[in-house]
């Protein structure tokens, strides 16, 4: 029998920073990195075929890494509280060591594998930057507003470089230990996102580095979707390609290099997104309640439309509100989409065609690359209006001012609709409203080539504050 310690692979998909993998080569014998295909996860609803396709690229890049080394990853497919009880038997295992999860599946099922497991089962930090135990209120309750949890979060020392954990310049990992085939799944060509650790080093040290570095002016240029101001590092962070940690380092240290205050804010400001992950994070920890209904329960009496005809519209981007039609179709095309553009288009769903967020949840899930059950499941309950820090539910976004705003030369709308490219400036966020000649000479008929909009905005607005006034009184 060999001595050694599983590292249960889940999503943390790197060396550089792995709390787990650390903990495990600790115990000084053979480390077993072992991912497993579980049918539950693949089987979901929420599940999408491209965020399939990124994390087996991930898996692929993670074994070349081990390989490297003198590693091996093994692949077994089933449950994991039988697949990892028969590696323990068959390795002769004294532990397994993974990094916690917080979503209501994890939990359940590390429940699982630790009562079926005949080794101790050690779950290490690392899927934030700091733990939900950490940032607790006085009295020990969670927090369940982002600014107050914010100022608590930043009281802690920052993160520094000595914090980092260095990747293993060598591991062993048992020859006899068979190994499943990975599934095959093949992102479409159309990809933007190159999956693994090395490419989210590199898309990091892009974000961060030099004079010019996008960072520097990311507190102004973070909203607009026409722009290249954000780090796009979300589909890594989702599997742990490179640690939030990472990240926060990076943050810190743009924040103290910076020579000038709008390098400074943009520091801060990334910074600041980070810590809403952690916030979502625990907030899905603590009341995971919230990925089956709204955390404020009151709000699931909502009376929905819920329109099937304009739920597919707006999947499809024929909405007729071109900001939103680009973002749909930014995310069928790459199964990414810009966080404003997320606020664009979950307001419209659930505002204007009143349409439950759970839906628009779902979607997302099945579409994103980054879907995350706890940023996403956040996200949609802010703008929905029933969440924890929720925006006021009578807060709702105006399709045609949010483009204005954003993408204010219609940039980002004429590179997704390009029934629109010929459109004047002054018409390219209202179509609707050109004059018939001006049609004939974009080419652009109004339902025809580009539909007429689906609802009228201001008589949405009214239908949805008065289906929330029904709940709140």
């Amino acid at each position: 029998m060999i001595t050694a310690a599983i590292w249960w692979v889940r999503r943390d998909l790197r060396l550089v920073d792995n709390q787990a993998l650390t903990a495990a080569l600790y115990q000084g014998g053979a480390v077993l990195p072992v991912f497993v295909v579980d049918p539950a996860l693949l089987n979901s609803p929420y599940v999408g075929e491209r965020r399939t396709a990124f994390l087996f690229g991930g898996l692929r890049a993670l074994a070349t890494a081990l390989a490297e080394r003198g590693g091996r990853l093994i692949v077994r497919h089933g449950d994991p509280a039988t697949v990892l009880a028969t590696l323990c038997y068959e390795s002769g295992a004294n532990a397994v060591y993974a990094e916690s999860d917080v979503s209501p599946y994890a939990t359940a099922r590390d429940r699982r594998v630790a009562a079926a497991l005949p080794v101790p089962l050690h779950l290490t930090g690392g899927l934030t930057i700091r733990e939900p135990a950490a940032t607790l209120k006085d009295d020990g309750t969670p927090y369940t507003v982002y600014t107050p949890y914010s100022r608590r979060w930043r009281s802690h020392p920052p993160v520094r470089r000595s914090d980092i954990l260095a990747a293993a310049r060598a591991l062993e990992t048992p020859a006899a230990i068979a190994s499943d085939a990975l599934l095959e799944a093949t992102a479409p060509e159309s990809a933007v996102f190159m999956p693994g650790e090395e490419e989210a080093k590199r898309r990091l040290r892009a974000f961060v580095a030099g004079p010019q570095a996008p960072i520097h002016g990311y507190a102004n240029s973070r909203n607009r979707p026409d722009l290249e101001g954000t780090s796009q590092l979300s589909p890594y962070l989702r599997f742990g390609m490179i640690s939030a940690r990472m990240a926060a380092l990076a943050a810190y240290e743009a924040g103290d290099n910076a020579t000038t205050r709008e390098a400074r804010e943009g520091a801060d400001t990334w910074l600041a997104e980070l810590i809403w992950r952690d916030f979502y994070i625990s907030i899905l920890h603590h009341f995971p309640h919230v990925r089956r209904g709204s955390f404020r329960p009151e709000y699931d009496a909502i009376a929905w439309a819920n329109d099937e005809a304009h739920f597919t519209a707006w999947c499809t981007g024929q909405t007729g509100y071109p900001i939103v039609d680009a973002a749909m179709r930014q995310l069928a095309a790459t199964g990414w989409m810009h966080n404003r553009s997320r606020m664009i288009v979950a307001s419209f769903l659930v505002k204007d065609l009143l349409i439950d967020w759970r839906w628009g949840e779902r979607w997302f899930m099945q579409q994103l690359l980054d879907g995350d059950p706890a940023a996403n499941n956040g996200g949609w309950q802010w703008t929905a209006g029933t969440g924890t820090d929720a925006a006021p539910y009578f807060r709702v976004f105006n399709p045609v001012s949010q483009g204005q705003k954003f993408d204010p030369d219609g940039a980002y709308i004429r590179s997704w609709v390009p029934e629109l490219q010929r459109v004047p400036d002054k018409f390219i966020h209202a179509p609707w409203t050109m004059p018939r000649s001006d049609q004939v000479r974009a080419g652009c008929h109004i339902g025809a080539e580009y539909p007429a909009p689906l609802v009228d905005h201001a008589a949405a607005r009214e239908r949805v504050l008065a289906a929330y006034k029904a709940v709140k009184s």
